[in-house]
C-alpha cells in the first residue's frame, strides 16, 4: 500500500490509472487465451469421465468452473504483482507527439498508359464479352424454350419472370 501511494503521489492518479488499465487489459488478454486452450484440451478429454460412470456434462462444467476460478486468482496475483515493480517513465510535454487528426481519403486512379501495353488487352477482352453477351441476348427468343439451349439450373430464367430457371421452366417433374 505504501509504494502504490508512493507512486500515486509520484506519478498522478492519471497516469496510475492509465498504466493499470493497460496493464490488467495485456494480463486478462493473455490468462485468457491460455484458459481457453485449457478448456480445448479439457473438452478433449472429458468424455473418458463416462466410463468411470460420471456425467460427462456435469464434470466438464465442474472442471470448467475450477478453471475459471484458477484463472481469476493468477489474473489478480499477477496484476498486483507486476503494479508493485511498475516503474513509469513520464516524458516531458514537448515530447509526446500529439496525435494528427483524422486525414481525408485521397483518391488515385491508374494513368491508362501505367503499365504501357498490358492495360489494351483488358479492354479488347471486355469488348469481346460485351459483343458475346449481346449475340447471346440476340439469340434467346424468351417465347421460345427450344432457342435456350442448355441454361444453368441457377441462373435466372431467360423468359424473364425473374425466377430461378429450376424454379421456373427447368422444373423436374
Amino acid at each position: 500500500d505504501e509504494r502504490m501511494a508512493a507512486k500515486l503521489a509520484n506519478y498522478g492518479e492519471e497516469i496510475m490509472r492509465m498504466a493499470e488499465k493497460n496493464l490488467l487489459l495485456q494480463i486478462l488478454d493473455q490468462h485468457w487465451k491460455d484458459h481457453l486452450l485449457r478448456l480445448d484440451h479439457l473438452r478433449q478429454g472429458i468424455g473418458l469421465r463416462a466410463f468411470g460412470q460420471k456425467n460427462p456434462l456435469n464434470e466438464y462444467k465442474r472442471e470448467a468452473f475450477d478453471l475459471f476460478q484458477d484463472m481469476l486468482a493468477k489474473l489478480r496475483e499477477g496484476v498486483t504483482m507486476l503494479l508493485s515493480h511498475i516503474e513509469i517513465q513520464v516524458n516531458s510535454p514537448e515530447a509526446v507527439q500529439k496525435p494528427q487528426a483524422p486525414r481525408e481519403m485521397e483518391t488515385e486512379h491508374a494513368r491508362i498508359g501505367q503499365f504501357g501495353d498490358a492495360a489494351q488487352p483488358t479492354t479488347q477482352s471486355n469488348a469481346t464479352i460485351a459483343q458475346a453477351s449481346n449475340q447471346d441476348a440476340k439469340r434467346l427468343d424468351p417465347d421460345a424454350p427450344s432457342s435456350w439451349g442448355k441454361v444453368p439450373r441457377n441462373a435466372p430464367c431467360p423468359c424473364g419472370s425473374g425466377k430461378k430457371y429450376k424454379h421456373c421452366h427447368g422444373k423436374i417433374s
